[in-house]
């Protein structure tokens, strides 16, 4: 693996990058513990370890692309902690609590990490600033406001463009190989993205803000350009960092960047931080912020990275669908934004559309394999 972190990775060490790493023995046993190596116990051959290899690594790719969808869908309820928070907070004061409190949360996993810091590559560290900067900061500020200024449902679905984002991204960074039916499924995806996003679908050739767009909208779109690209960034990072370090360090710039951004808004004093309307409910402020700081935060940044190590970052776009599926319930149980009959059916369809992406991508990789060892067993 240190092959593939020092010098140009190939496609063969993203591949590689991609089904190795921790196996199926679950979650958090794989992101809190290293891989134990006992001894057998018993005597076993070179083609026993190498089957035992291929079905581990068989597994890990199938693993990858659903814990991408479960940590997208524990994201998804940050709805119900930020919308409350933001009768209280500024937007960017949201975001900068967020991360001081996952920052604390991760310093047991960081500080043990800090060792490899001099070991990551100047090109790892660049898709890890942009992941910080992109994804942990700006996108979230965006999404804030977004749920702020409009619809938390529309908001939500309006993020199912990143898997266009993401694709392109992944196909110029990463080369990443596309089935042949990928676009079909892809696209009925978007459509069913767009209808589910929209109230009145009929009235989006009159106007976007009859069809029921918005602010909101506006910024859901912000958002979701920085979280696509920030999905390719992310990819970037596990190729030549660890899952610890990657995610703690990810928090870290990602906290550093709010602080500048407050510092640049003159917001970074004791009357903006903790502001009059917090003074009233400080108690149902801090619960907000360490629920959307855990059960929102930290833990689904940990399973989305792992599984994020296993998946193509294309892929992985398309998985991250789950996160408004998981808003959709949110804010249609909580907060009563129902949805129209048209946005049910198309909420089913994307969910179908998003597993046959899965479905096609996962014959890639062994199709292409199988077509190198034919080309070469004719040229021999």
């Amino acid at each position: 693996m240190q092959g593939c972190v020092r010098a140009k990775p190939s496609k063969s060490c993203y591949r590689m990058s991609r089904r190795s790493a921790f196996g199926v023995r679950g979650v958090f046993a794989s992101l809190f513990r290293e891989r134990d190596h006992h001894p057998s116990l018993t005597r076993r051959t070179a083609d026993d370890t190498r089957f035992e290899m291929q079905n581990g690594a068989t597994r890990s790719a199938n693993y990858g692309p659903w814990l991408v969808g479960l940590g997208a869908a524990l994201w998804g309820t940050e709805s119900a902690w930020r919308i409350p928070l933001n009768e209280l907070f500024d937007a960017k004061v949201i975001v900068f609590w967020e991360h001081v409190l996952i920052l604390i949360m991760f310093l047991p996993i960081l500080i043990p990490r800090l060792r490899e810091i001099p070991k990551v590559h100047v090109r790892t560290w660049g898709y890890l600033l942009f992941s910080g900067f992109a994804g942990s900061a700006v996108g979230t500020i965006f999404f804030t406001l977004a749920l702020k200024y409009g619809n938390p449902t529309v908001v939500n679905v309006v993020l199912n463009i990143q898997p266009l984002i993401s694709t392109v991204g992944a196909f110029l960074l990463f080369g990443d190989r596309l089935a042949h039916r990928f676009f079909f499924y892809a696209a009925i995806a978007i459509v069913a993205g767009i209808f589910l996003s929209v109230t009145h679908p009929a009235m989006i050739g009159v106007s976007f803000e009859r069809a029921g767009l918005n602010l909101g909208s506006g910024y859901a779109l912000i958002c979701a350009l920085f979280w696509g690209l920030s999905t390719v960034a992310g990819r970037g990072v596990m190729i030549g960092m660890s899952l610890r370090l990657a995610s703690s360090m990810r928090i870290v710039i990602g906290l550093a960047c709010m602080t500048l951004i407050l510092l640049a808004c003159g917001k970074l004093h004791s009357a903006a931080l903790w502001p009059t309307a917090v003074h009233a409910q400080p108690v149902k402020a801090i619960v907000l912020l360490l629920l959307l700081a855990s059960i929102s935060g930290g833990i689904p940044l940990l399973i989305y990275f792992q599984g994020l190590h296993l998946t193509h970052a294309s892929t992985a776009g398309y998985f991250e669908m789950m996160q408004t599926l998981a808003a959709v319930c949110i804010t249609w149980g909580i907060f009563h934004a129902t949805l129209h009959s048209h946005q049910v059916i198309a909420a089913f369809v994307l969910i179908a559309a998003v597993a046959m992406v899965h479905h096609v991508q996962q014959r890639v990789d062994p199709a292409a394999q199988q077509a190198k060892q034919r080309g070469d067993a004719n040229r021999n």
